[in-house]
């Protein structure tokens, strides 16, 4: 698998997270409007966040699944994270934007794109992802990047909602800019 630097998309700008990004992913997932679907309302320690980044350098490494730093094109700081990330049923899309992101877009702009690098780049056959049945904006999300709904389930007193694309349902949409190390 080729090596990937960089994704950049119409507004987007998204290249795996690194060591320097522990710090402003910690702050990004403690955000309490990020950490209430995202982590249960759970606030990590700063040592879960850094472990987060380092399994995300491995995965990377090892087979192209992991997070990516998600900034705004031209704008540096740090406005949220996606990518493949492992749970129970397996391999899922995960992504979240900093608040004052929101309700712009960017969010179904990010998972189009994984999405994309998910069937073109990784060879998916399917993509699934899941969120509690409150995060309406992050189910909203999958849903207008083409995911549809697959299964209820109930776990620890929350609703969870399961999504699935397959590939031959996958529509490609726009083009993205890959910078290949």
């Amino acid at each position: 698998m080729p090596k990937i630097a960089e994704i950049e998309t119409e507004r987007l700008l998204l290249r795996p997270l690194r060591a320097g990004d522990r710090n402003d992913l910690h702050h990004l997932f403690t955000d309490p409007d990020v950490r209430r679907y995202l982590w249960d309302d759970v606030v990590l320690p700063i040592e879960q966040t850094w472990a987060v980044v380092a399994e995300s350098l491995r995965r990377f490494a090892a087979d192209g699944t992991g997070l990516w730093a998600v900034s705004r094109r031209g704008r540096p700081p740090l406005a949220g994270f996606g990518g493949y990330w492992p749970f129970p049923a397996g391999i899922e899309i995960l992504f979240g934007l900093a608040p004052v992101h929101w309700g712009r877009g960017l969010a179904t702009e990010l998972v189009r794109t994984l999405l994309r690098y998910g069937f073109e780049e990784l060879r998916f056959d399917r993509v699934d992802g899941s969120a509690d049945a409150p995060n309406v904006a992050s189910l909203r999300v999958m849903e207008k990047a083409g995911l549809r709904e697959v299964e209820k389930s109930e776990k620890g007193g929350r609703e969870t909602l399961r999504y699935s694309l397959s590939r031959d349902e996958f529509q490609p949409g726009k083009r993205y800019l890959i910078h290949r190390a």
